[in-house]
């Protein structure tokens, strides 16, 4: 019905412009009749003052009037005319193009509509739209390839293998995307010939997923083959590329590969050398985000990028072979988003020398034996020597064990600007260290957002850290605590009188307790490293129970 509707419009455009035309034919007649009439008022005087001419003066003004007078007809005749076209055309331009006798209005739009309807649907409905009728059949070779190669991809009686074997086949080029999610073992010498084909020319997105399987029953395996050579032939033109559980051949430091595009880069379980990561990045003159996540043989990583705003980043959990153990930022200008993703495995030493616009940090926790920001050092959070202001960060995620209040509260003098705090509780032995409150600036001024996750209501350390800031942030304006397990509504009152609500030192803070699923949500799972435009990557939702929803809805948890 879109389709109708926009041929529909654009028929009526074209009828008023028709009308326009018209009509300006009607003012250029209107024009000459006037000018005619003024004719045959000069012939009229001059037929009074000339009186040997008058009788040839009065036939020649008798003739321009009759002449004016038709082409004032002639101007009514071709308004009326065009009014009456412009009507017509507005009927679903069915006065000269009949109704279709199939009713598909939606062929008979022009290519150009048509090429931007196939690239808007999935891979197997656009090799599918060969027959709807003769129209469609060569649309789909006619725009860029877009392949998502997985197991969703069927078709009757022929092998996944099989039928992106065809399409690549018989698809000229080029591709704009291209996405292996397969079991390697199904399709590893298949997929080198695929990536060597024309229909891939001057691809610009590449996914290399090896950990797929055929059954959501099987168990997942880890089959690492190298990454065919030919892989790097797209290197002049892609965009995005992400590759996991592969081993990158150690001659591509050799090769010294520019990636002049490229603007987003995942590694995901791969194997990859120190220097070979370095050359690869060192070719990446337009790189944005960098998302780095349990490879293998990479121990030490340096950061020297003029372009990179988002960097990812987390030792291999296996424990096997060489782990990321010490990450440094040398030199990143533009450098916005430094995410630890599950410090609990590594990095152990973070190094920030520079990276002046940084805004979102985290997670940062205790398993980070060694921290450095400018000249100060920090470990296990705890600052030794006189702490550098980060005056940049606006967003901070933090786990602390216990809590513990006294090291998160120095911990965030370093940073006197900061608008959003999350801290997940870590499990560990209760420690109820209140403090005598020392005036922090952020929480005196900035800190307007605070989310505290997996919030344990047993232990005296959790609820007096969550106190702390309900009694201390002056211009708390949200503060969300969630548990993991669900309790009963007489238990948030009771909460309400433990943390002293009553007496928070934002009275427009608004304080909602929410729990879980019985599961702990400790942010590992991020998966917005390469999303810029979210302001803050870890404000989505979280996992909440239906009751705590409804109660939620009828406002019965907020305190």
């Amino acid at each position: 019905m879109e389709a109708v509707a926009a041929a529909a419009s654009a028929a009526a455009a074209a009828a008023r412009g028709l009308a326009a035309a018209a009509a300006k034919d009607a003012a250029a007649a209107a024009a000459t009749a006037k000018e005619k009439k003024a004719a045959a008022k000069e012939a009229a005087v001059a037929a009074s003052t000339a009186e040997l001419n008058a009788g040839q003066a009065a036939a020649r003004a008798s003739a321009l009037a009759l002449d004016a007078k038709e082409a004032a007809a002639v101007a009514a005749a071709a308004t009326a005319a065009a009014a009456a076209q412009a009507s017509r055309k507005r009927k679903f331009h069915l006065v000269d193009d009949q109704v279709p006798s199939d009713g598909d209005f939606i062929s008979r739009l022009p290519d150009h509509l048509l090429d931007a309807i196939v690239l808007r649907i999935p891979t197997k409905e656009r090799v599918r739209t060969q027959a709807i009728s003769r129209r469609w059949r060569p649309l789909w070779r006619s725009t860029p390839l877009d392949l998502v190669a997985d197991y969703d991809l069927k078709s009757k009686g022929r092998k996944t293998v099989d039928l992106i074997h065809k399409i690549i086949s018989d698809h000229p080029g080029p591709a704009r995307r291209f996405s292996l999610r397969l079991s390697i073992t199904d399709c590893y010498h298949e997929m080198v010939g695929w990536i060597g084909s024309r229909a891939l020319d001057n691809l610009q997105e590449l996914e290399l997923d090896y950990t797929h399987t055929h059954s959501s029953n099987d168990r997942k395996k880890m089959y690492l083959r190298l990454l065919p050579s030919s892989v790097f032939r797209f290197a002049p033109t892609l965009r995005v590329a992400k590759f996991h559980n592969c081993i990158f051949p150690d001659f591509i430091v050799q090769l010294a590969l520019k990636f002049p595009r490229l603007k987003q880069l995942t590694l995901h379980r791969v194997t990859i050398s120190e220097d070979a990561l370095q050359s690869l990045l060192s070719g990446c003159t337009l790189l944005e985000s960098l998302e780095l996540k349990d490879n293998l043989g990479i121990g030490r990583l340096c950061i020297s990028s003029q372009t990179l705003k988002s960097l990812g980043f987390s030792a291999d959990s296996r424990n096997k072979g060489v782990l990321l153990q010490e990450l440094v930022v040398e030199d990143a200008p533009s450098l916005e988003r430094l995410l630890p993703l599950d410090p609990k495995y590594g990095p152990t030493t973070i190094r920030i020398i520079s990276a002046p616009k940084l805004k979102i940090l985290g997670i940062l926790s205790e398993d980070i034996s060694e921290l450095q920001f400018g000249n100060t050092v920090f470990q296990k959070m705890i600052v030794v020597g006189l702490p550098t202001k980060m005056h940049t960060v606006r967003v901070l995620v933090l786990g602390s064990a216990g809590p513990n209040q006294g090291t998160v509260a120095n911990f965030l003098k370093c940073f006197p600007n900061l608008e959003r705090l999350y801290v997940i509780f870590q499990p560990s032995m209760d420690k109820d260290d209140v403090l005598k409150y020392d005036p922090i600036k952020c929480l005196e001024l900035h800190l307007k957002v605070v989310v505290l996750k997996n919030y344990n209501s047993i232990t005296g350390s959790s609820i007096s850290f969550a106190k702390f800031f309900i009694l201390n942030a002056k211009v708390l304006k949200e503060m969300k605590i969630s548990l993991v397990y669900h309790r009963q509504q007489n238990w948030f009152a009771n909460q309400r009188r433990l943390l002293q609500i009553e007496n928070r030192a934002s009275q427009d803070a608004r304080i909602e307790l929410t729990c879980g699923r019985g599961s702990r949500d400790n942010f590992t799972h991020n998966s917005h490293t390469h999303d810029l435009s979210m302001a803050d990557p870890f404000d989505i939702p979280s996992r909440e129970c239906f009751d705590c929803v409804e109660l939620i809805r009828k406002k019965s948890l907020l305190l």
